[in-house]
């Protein structure tokens, strides 16, 4: 009875174990079943498997709303949960497809081919769980000790958005990021892919003793995750700034990174298409900023706009984008 009745951030313990089983399953019968092969996926493959993720976040958020709704959990702020979840769920999912062009640079550099691509990336989820629960877990801190962080997020992310809209992308130099001159440093690391193995035996050089080396597609894994961190920056105070309910927090971005996995081969030969949608996430981010003052002067405004604006613009964003490009060529993913 205690397991039923025991609370974690403001969630019965059950809730917690419960979402992190359905993570652990969904992983498993990923990996295991549905690639238990190394082989390229084909956009239509990436697409059917995107549907079904966001059909099983869509669920999943209906769950959550009915729950709420029903009476049988309260949110620690009043926000109505369902639509707060599909609002995160959304603002996350939209800032990670503006990040697919990173992870595409990344497995260009490190020379991935397209069929280990994905086992790499399905890894990463298992990083992306703890490193995103550290730190929505800190935030969650932040915000109950000191509720005034939440007007640093808003300024934040009205700085972020502005940096956006203003600033020109320029060109990412992977060779010079500091996590790739590290591992190649302090690691031994081989220059040639091992089919999917992270790791490998091989004698040593000076030495002639077998020891154990990293491959390229170890490195890809680690800067993946380290790029993770990045992206997390934006997208983790932009939720925050929806709702304070950590659990809220926690299963929107988790449900979000969960199917980009799956959607990147499709979106990797088609990210050229979404060059505005720069933009339109710009936007987001500053009205989702500027929504942390409003509450705070005014007065809350309602989950359900908040949910239509940043549809709007999403949606406008990706149209606008898909208009806009219709005659460019398309680019090569790593």
């Amino acid at each position: 009875m205690d397991f039923f009745s025991a609370e974690w951030l403001g969630k019965p313990l059950w809730m917690w174990k419960g979402f992190l089983a359905v993570v652990l399953v969904l992983l498993a019968f990923d990996l295991g079943v549905l690639n238990r092969r190394d082989k390229e996926m084909g956009i239509a493959r990436s697409l059917w498997l995107s549907a079904f993720y966001i059909g099983f976040a869509m669920l999943y958020g209906a769950g959550i709303w009915w729950a709420h709704e029903a009476g049988e959990l309260t949110t620690s702020d009043g926000t109505h949960a369902g639509v707060a979840f599909f609002t995160g769920f959304f603002i996350e999912k939209a800032l990670s497809i503006d990040n697919v062009f990173v992870i595409s640079l990344i497995f260009g550099f490190f020379a991935i081919p397209r069929q280990y691509q994905y086992r790499a990336l399905v890894w990463g989820i298992i990083g992306v769980i703890v490193l995103r629960g550290l730190m929505i877990g800190l935030g969650a801190a932040l915000v109950q000790q000191y509720a005034w962080v939440l007007y640093i997020f808003g300024a934040f992310l009205i700085v972020t958005g502005i940096k956006m809209l203003v600033v020109p992308e320029g060109e990412q130099d992977i060779s010079r990021n500091p996590a790739v001159r590290f591992l190649r440093r302090y690691m031994r690391v081989t220059e040639d892919l091992h089919d999917q193995k992270f790791f490998v035996r091989q004698a040593d050089a000076k030495t002639g003793r077998m020891v154990r080396v990293a491959t390229p597609l170890f490195l890809a894994l680690v800067v993946i995750n380290i790029a993770d961190l990045v992206f997390a920056v934006d997208s983790v105070p932009a939720i925050f700034a929806i709702t304070t309910d950590t659990f809220i927090v926690y299963t929107a971005n988790i449900m979000a990174i969960l199917g980009l996995r799956a959607l990147y081969f499709a979106l990797a030969a088609m990210v050229h298409r979404f060059h505005y949608l720069k933009y339109a996430l710009a936007l987001v981010l500053v009205f989702i900023g500027a929504k942390i003052f409003w509450n705070q002067i005014v007065g809350k405004v309602d989950p359900a706009i908040s949910l239509g604006v940043t549809l709007a613009m999403i949606a406008g964003g990706v149209l606008w984008s898909l208009w806009k490009t219709r005659k460019d060529t398309p680019v090569a993913a790593g």
